[in-house]
Formats: C-alpha cells, structure tokens, sequence
C-alpha cells in the first residue's frame, strides 16, 4: 500500500491539534468537481473527530482537465502568505462551480486580504515552487487522480464518501 512522501512537516496547510490520533491527507485540485464533494465530506469529518482529526490539504492540480485548477492553487497560497489559506480554500470549493480568474480576485477580498499584495504573491515564482512541489510529492506517494486521501500515512483507496465509516473502524 502507497505511504505519504515526505510526511506531513511544517511546510504543509494543516487544520487540527498535533496531538491527534487521526491525520487525514488529501491531494486535491480545486476545480476538480470530485474534489468539492470530498471537501463537505471533510467537513463532516472535522466536526464528528474534532480534537481527534488533524487534516491536512497538498496542491495536485490537474491543470490538463481543469483550466483554473493551477490559478485556484495559487492563490490559495497567495492567501496562505496572509495566513489566510484555509479562508481562501473553503471559499474556493464553495463557489467552485463559478471558478475563473475574477472570482479568485473576487474571494481573496472576501477573505480580507491585501489585494495588491496578493496580486504580486501570484505571480512570485516561489509559489509556483510549492504548488509544484505539492505535486511532485504527490507522483512520489502515488497520487493519480483527486482526490486521494491518507490516512496515518497510509493510502486510503476507498470511496472518499466512506472515509467516515473507515475512520470508526
């Protein structure tokens, strides 16, 4: 079975308390409607392990089927240099099914951030770094296709609606 590489470090977007016994990983890509799905199914997740469940999102756009999926990652980490990511993350599959260039612009003042800092952070090369390296360790454990969970480091290759059931067990 597929393990994460690298383990989740301090480089990583991560939600929940260190100490928990559950860390789940999701590559997703923010246009992917599969992805949308999974993100209302975290959702529940976060609220039903609470202190339990440490959630962790990398960057895997499939820029080839997705044409905003590579601008989408951007400028959740545009946002992540205000400490903004999760904001930006949520906001995204929120209203993915309207996703282009402006509505990006549109949330990132939604989510309060500095516009014209946030616009010089898209095109900053070191973003596009990260993004590629979210990716990159994604090939490296595996990844195929969004989403594509871990859970404890280990691939989760069932349905991602049944994560839930499979966290109980």
């Amino acid at each position: 079975m597929p393990t994460l590489i690298p383990p989740v470090n301090a480089l990583d977007h991560v939600l929940g308390a260190p100490d928990a016994t559950i860390e789940v990983v999701e590559y997703g890509d923010f246009q992917c409607p599969f992805c949308r799905e999974a993100f209302f199914v975290v959702k529940e997740l976060q609220e039903r392990f609470a202190s339990q469940l440490r959630f962790v999102f990398r960057n895997f756009p499939l820029s080839e089927a997705h044409e905003y999926a590579m601008d989408a990652a951007l400028a959740a980490e545009a946002a992540a240099k205000q400490n903004r990511f999760w904001e930006m993350h949520d906001a995204i599959y929120n209203r993915q099914p309207e996703l282009n260039e402006a509505l990006l612009l549109t949330l990132a003042k939604e989510v309060g951030l500095d516009l014209q800092r946030f616009t010089e952070d898209l095109e900053a090369p070191k973003l596009l770094s990260r993004v590629e390296a979210d990716f990159e360790s994604g090939v490296r454990s595996g990844v195929n296709g969004t989403p594509t969970f871990y859970v404890n480091g280990k691939r989760y290759n069932g349905d991602y609606r049944e994560l839930s059931s499979f966290l109980v067990k």
